[in-house]
């Protein structure tokens, strides 16, 4: 069986960050899993209806499995509770990773939506700190294996051996 990955718009080079940029990971092996149409490319924040370029936000001194029963916020920069509109990006990247097939998913760490090895600790002081963000969090609550940008080599053999 052939297993489907969620991956992050950004990282397929998609300019849907929230500064306007992306993070193009297209190494050989994403390439060959796109021609092999395992990939669901896919960004929550501008599913949920964000708009590129937005301010920066952070999950308030907590992380991404604290955000869906509405213990923590979400908030811009600018102190904008953007809480809902995360949680909905969450809900749709489930979804869609459910509706697609998808077992596992290939996320861009740091974000409040997608980090999955760390995010930042809610000063906008550029301070990282371990956990997962919202939609990662939800993910892996879900049964889907959930992998950074830089777990790639991870991802590669976790599909080796659910394949064998």
């Amino acid at each position: 069986m052939m297993n489907k990955i969620l991956v992050s718009a950004c990282l397929m080079g998609f300019k849907v960050r929230y500064d306007g940029s992306e993070k193009a990971q297209m190494v050989d092996q994403l390439h060959r899993w796109q021609k092999e149409q395992r990939l669901v490319i896919h960004c929550p924040e501008l599913a949920a209806g964000l708009p590129t370029p937005r301010p920066p936000a952070e999950i308030v001194s907590a992380e991404g499995k604290d955000v869906m029963p509405k213990q923590v916020r979400i908030v811009e920069i600018t102190g904008q509770d953007v809480t809902e509109q995360y949680q909905l990006g969450a809900w749709l990247a489930l979804r869609t990773a459910q509706e697609s097939g998808c077992t596992a998913a290939l996320l861009t760490d740091g974000s409040p939506t997608c980090g999955s090895q760390f995010i930042y600790d809610g000063s906008f002081s550029g301070k990282r700190k371990a956990g997962m963000g919202i939609a990662a969090s939800l993910l892996t609550e879900h049964g889907i294996a959930v992998f950074s940008e830089n777990r790639l080599a991870d991802l590669i053999a976790w599909i080796d051996e659910k394949e064998r």
